[in-house]
């Protein structure tokens, strides 16, 4: 083992960081670059992967010239990324052949309602977990080849490679040799088995996707293989570990045993509990998913909730609205009031996730009055964040074999101690924020050091966590109860407006 510390390169979707973790868990510097986001078409969204490498080497540069350490020093490196996100390259070159295709994007929408309309949607959800949906990475792929020139008869002659963002940077850092992806990120694909882990042929045939091209699957912590010194800051370091964003915030949160739960607060909110080491399809109003694979051990599942909008709507008061100038803002504005006084909103603003999964809601304010004012509407927008994480939790529990008992909480409105209070006032159980926060970060650094020997077990991994505050219920059941029932009155009103597309 060269060190004692880990590169976690934290590939997000607006932006790349590089955090430098000690084997104590603590995290000695962190580095941050955005990056340029294109909407070629209303609803269509793409990066350039030359540039998402570039901010990964750079910040990852950054970070350990902040802390002092050469690169050869590394134990090892951990990547977590944005997870549907789809990349297509020349195997021989590198070079893309066209930007990546987001997570967000909705192009493929029309694919997925075809496929759903020709009786496809049982056999997706019944092998992949996942909703047919054009979120998901299998749809944005068959776009590729279809649209691309000549990408399909490329891709059948064996020389294009595809993957997530994660198969994409382990491709860069490796110097080309390695095409690989963990099973977090495969089983976001539409394409994965989700119980076997393997790529499935009729999934493939369904989607019109060669085997090919897809990235061997491995366990999310486990050695891949070494960087490319001519590629990488001129060392040799392990690779070992990957987990998608939302996996590595679940394993970072120590959630390992069954019934264990996060909730990442950020642009919008994706809620995970631990199922065990069977796949729990559960609702159809959630998705099943990997929560991890260390090498070796059983695979471990998680359900998965995905909230569309609620960090994003704080940024609408402040972007669109004006009426505050900082996020921080709403805390004080919310707590200013003694109630909501009947004044709703329903942040569907790209319509509802999980778990509605309503393309066609839409965002609405409810119960206002002459008397209304901002604080009302700060309020009402980080009501509506613990609203739909309660939602989720509710569903999750009839769905999960083991009732959520305590939600561990990360992300930017961890900070926000009213919000924090009022989603432990309204789910009825505690609400535990931890002293680090940059839990994606984490999360991946624990499974690349896992592999590498910085730590020895998940139970040194659980060490490391420390509760910063912890907010205990204090509504009573009634009130509970009759606030969740005035907010699915106003989710119904919410619900099926905008009209279908021409």
């Amino acid at each position: 083992m060269a060190g004692r510390h880990v590169l976690a390169i934290d590939q997000g979707t607006t932006g790349t960081k590089a955090l430098i973790v000690a084997d104590d868990g603590q995290v000695v510097s962190s580095q941050g670059q955005e990056f340029q986001q294109f909407y070629p078409r209303p609803g269509w969204v793409e990066h350039d992967p030359d540039e998402i490498w570039r901010t990964a080497t750079e910040t990852a540069d950054a970070a350990l010239r902040s802390a002092g350490i050469r690169p050869g020093e590394l134990a090892g490196i951990g990547i977590t990324n944005q997870r549907e996100t789809t990349v297509a390259w020349e195997r021989d070159t590198g070079r893309p052949v066209h930007n990546a295709i987001v997570w967000q994007d909705r192009r493929t929408a029309g694919m997925c309602r075809r496929l759903a309309e020709a009786g496809a949607t049982p056999t997706f959800r019944d092998k992949t977990g996942l909703l047919l949906d054009a979120y998901f990475s299998g749809t944005k792929i068959a776009w590729l080849l279809d649209n691309v020139s000549g990408l399909r008869k490329r891709a059948e002659a064996g020389e294009i490679a595809v993957g997530t963002i994660d198969s994409w940077l382990v491709y860069k850092l490796t110097g080309g040799r390695e095409h690989l992806t963990d099973q977090t990120n495969a089983s976001r694909t539409l394409l994965m088995n989700l119980a076997g882990l393997y790529w499935d042929d009729e999934l493939c045939d369904l989607l019109q996707v060669p085997v090919q091209v897809l990235p061997a699957i491995r366990p999310s912590s486990q050695v891949y293989g070494e960087t490319d010194p001519a590629s990488f800051l001129g060392a040799a370091v392990p690779v070992a570990g990957i987990l998608g964003d939302q996996q590595a915030a679940l394993f970072a949160q120590a959630c390992f045993e069954p019934g264990q739960a996060k909730n990442t607060y950020g642009t919008g909110s994706f809620v995970l509990v631990n199922t065990g080491t069977q796949p729990r399809l559960g609702s159809e109003k959630l998705v099943a998913t990997v929560a991890c694979g260390i090498d070796g051990q059983p695979t471990e599942y998680a359900l998965e909730g995905s909230i569309f909008v609620t960090g994003a709507a704080v940024q609408w008061l402040r972007d669109s609205l004006g009426i505050i100038s900082h996020a921080a803002e709403t805390e004080q504005l919310a707590a200013s009031l003694d109630s909501n006084e009947d004044v709703w909103f329903v942040p569907a603003l790209t319509g509802l996730g999980a778990p509605e999964w309503d393309p066609q809601a839409r965002g609405t304010l409810l119960g206002a009055t002459r008397g209304t004012g901002r604080a009302h509407l700060a309020r009402a927008v980080l009501e509506s964040e613990a609203y739909q994480t309660q939602d989720v939790i509710e569903v999750m529990n009839a769905g999960s074999g083991q009732p959520v008992t305590e939600l561990r909480a990360d992300g930017g409105a961890a900070v926000n101690g009213w919000l924090m209070q009022f989603q432990s006032d309204i789910t009825g159980i505690p609400v535990d924020v931890p002293m680090v926060t940059e839990t994606t970060s984490l999360g991946s650094a624990y499974v690349a050091g896992l592999a590498t020997g910085v730590f020895s077990d998940r139970e040194e991994v659980q060490c490391t966590r420390r509760t910063a505050w912890r907010y205990e219920p204090r509504m009573n059941a009634d009130q509970r109860e009759a606030l969740q029932t005035r907010w699915r009155e106003a989710v119904e009103r919410a619900r099926h407006w905008a009209r279908d597309e021409a």
